[in-house]
């Protein structure tokens, strides 16, 4: 079967859903202009944060499903959809001094289109690229880290030119377009499908084509304990990462005595190995594997945590969070390409979502866990011990699970073997 389908287009198509949920992240920015605008304390505003993160997780999940139902296009057809409503909403509950409608609409609508457009194109990108999973997917999701530095000035210029109420109505109008935008274009691959110069390297015998572990619908994957390593890992890896995220500028203002002006610098480059990690891990697992570079999530993040409590180095403090923050971003965008190695792609956008509940146990676990220590011991530095403990417990499971894919590896070839004598 011909296909008319670009598949750099797909991956753009991809890439603009990302961005647009993406840029939920930029919430701060709206914090004190809304509560010295409207009144509302910090607390209630960044209610409608904490529910919208809680909810995209767990839509994530609900949603798996919906997806391999209906397709990528109408799942992000109506993400973009109830993320729109959700955004341009809020506007409305800010024009009429609305929490409850305010909750609802930045709350639970947009973070359920955020967690259904999260999972819509990422199924298909793997299917459009058998020869590069781990750059497609890193493509999209660095588009989904990057979203919050592209809106983030942009909504604080059009609060202070045209007002909140409006700033929500033009992103959420514009949210809607670019998503639907990419929702039109995107469509799975023919059953089979291999671009033309992946075919022709197997033809000559340059490339070997590395099949899936198995063909496993989602009811399935969950009963295997591949399934549970994997979830335990991203968990590991979701709330070390959000960890860091939450408390990163006064920890380094705490520990090393960094400024608060550098500090909200080191915040803001954060955010670039956040997204570059996405992309920069995922395109290396396509040559090194995905088991490989989890391995080596947590070999970094174990040397980092170790010695993040005994070094009085500024730089060397700030690179090491940098190298966390890049493996919490780099575990999003192997994880796909990691469910398709191992489930195959029959539900891999269903798979994905169930694996993606770690985002939102990550999301409560970190930021809690970070908090409890601080509050009861006065510092930070336990926090480390504690993360540490953590990290090496995941890189056990990781040489678990590596060792059980050798051993199903192995079999898979001696039955392939028999087979054939």
């Amino acid at each position: 079967m011909k296909t008319t389908k670009n598949r750099w287009f797909i991956a753009l198509s991809a890439i603009a859903i990302h961005l647009s949920i993406g840029a939920a992240y930029a919430y701060s920015v709206y914090t004190n202009p809304i509560r010295d605008t409207m009144g509302w304390s910090t607390t209630e505003i960044t209610l409608a944060f904490t529910i919208m993160m809680a909810l995209a997780g767990i839509a994530a999940a609900f949603f798996g499903s919906f997806v391999e139902r209906n397709g990528p296009r109408k799942s992000a057809m109506l993400a973009a959809l109830l993320f729109g409503l959700g955004q341009a909403g809020s506007g409305v509950a800010i024009a009429v001094d609305s929490q409850l409608l305010f909750l609802l609409t930045y709350g639970v609508a947009s973070g359920l289109g955020m967690g259904l457009g999260y999972i819509s194109p990422v199924s298909t990108l793997v299917k459009w690229f058998p020869d590069r999973r781990g750059l497609a997917t890193g493509m999209a999701v660095m588009g989904f880290g990057a979203g919050a530095l592209i809106t983030a000035p942009i909504a604080a210029s059009l609060m202070q030119s045209i007002g909140i109420t409006t700033t929500f109505y033009i992103l959420g109008i514009s949210y809607f377009l670019v998503m639907i935008a990419g929702a039109s274009y995107i469509a799975p691959p023919p059953e089979e499908w291999m671009p033309d110069e992946m075919k022709k390297n197997i033809a000559s015998g340059k490339t070997v084509v590395k099949k899936d572990l198995s063909q496993l619908t989602a009811k399935e994957a969950v009963r295997t304990r591949r399934f549970w390593m994997l979830w335990t890992m991203m968990l590991i890896n979701t709330t070390a990462g959000i960890m860091m995220i939450s408390v990163a500028s006064p920890m380094a203002q705490e520990v090393v005595g960094l400024s608060a002006a550098a500090a909200a610098t080191m915040v803001g480059i954060m955010g670039i190995f956040n997204g570059g990690g996405r992309l920069g891990w995922a395109a290396l697992s396509d040559y090194i594997g995905r088991p490989a570079i989890f391995l080596l999530f947590f070999v970094l993040q174990i040397i980092a945590f170790l010695t993040l409590p005994v070094t009085t180095n500024v730089l060397l403090f700030q690179a090491l969070i940098l190298v966390v923050v890049s493996c919490y971003g780099g575990g999003f965008s192997n994880l796909p390409a990691f469910i398709g190695d191992l489930f195959g792609t029959k539900q891999l956008g269903a798979i994905h979502g169930f694996l993606l509940t770690t985002w939102s146990l990550g999301g409560i676990l970190g930021p809690l866990l970070v908090s409890q220590i601080r509050e009861r011991t006065e510092s930070y530095i336990p926090v480390f011990y504690v993360f540490t403990a953590l990290i090496i417990f995941a890189f056990f499971v990781s040489i678990f699970l590596r060792l059980d894919i050798k051993k199903s590896e192995k079999v898979k070839q001696q039955k392939q073997t028999e087979g054939i004598a």
